[in-house]
């Protein structure tokens, strides 16, 4: 594992934390306080860690991929959908909270990228390692865009798919654990090149 894949771990863990914390932030301006009393509207890692998002399943992945897909997540952060005040778009609106502050992250680290002055080694090893959370952050927004239940583009799916199609809705939320696993083993390639245009819109690549 070289240092790059190293602080990857690293970096994507607080990432991580900062996408759930986002969704109960939003969820909480838009009438839904269970995060906040569920003691979630906080920053502290402790209140997010799972074991097996923030630190098995990275591993494992790395391992299993040969280090070419790294993926963590934080323990979900509770929300009652109910309780929000638009009931249609309500939803769709917390799903896109997290990836939009994962983009957010992505966009202020790509500045430094971009603009930071390169006049040491020193200088250049750090505009290394923040292209690692640019890369990082643009991952996390893309993939949790991906629109298969649970990650959060199957909300925006949800939100605008007619009622008609309300058993493909069923069927997504019934096996959609079961599709993601297959995704990532067998499609995640295909979103490697949106994830390596977003990345360079950031850092001007």
């Amino acid at each position: 594992m070289d240092i790059s894949s190293l602080f990857f771990l690293f970096v994507i863990i607080p990432s991580a934390i900062i996408h759930e914390y986002s969704h109960g932030w939003v969820a909480d301006q838009l009438g839904d306080p269970t995060a906040r009393y569920a003691g979630r509207l906080t920053l502290d890692p402790r209140a997010h860690m799972d074991l097996w998002g923030t630190f098995i399943m990275p591993v494992v992945l790395f391992f299993m991929t040969g280090g070419k897909f790294l993926f963590a997540y934080a323990k979900p952060v509770p929300y009652n959908p109910y309780n929000l005040k638009n009931q249609k778009w309500g939803p769709a609106m917390v799903a896109l909270a997290g990836p939009a502050s994962n983009l957010l992250l992505a966009a202020v680290f790509g500045l430094l990228v971009r603009f930071m002055p390169v006049s040491s080694q020193v200088m250049a090893n750090m505009v290394s390692l923040f292209s690692v959370v640019v890369y990082a952050n643009v991952l996390l927004a893309i993939f949790n865009l991906v629109p298969i239940p649970p990650l959060d583009g199957s909300k925006v799916l949800f939100a605008i798919m007619p009622d008609s199609m309300w058993q493909l809705k069923q069927v997504l939320e019934k096996y959609g654990f079961f599709i993601l696993i297959a995704f990532i083993l067998f499609f995640s390639h295909l979103i490697s090149p949106v994830i390596g245009w977003v990345y360079g819109v950031f850092v001007g690549a």
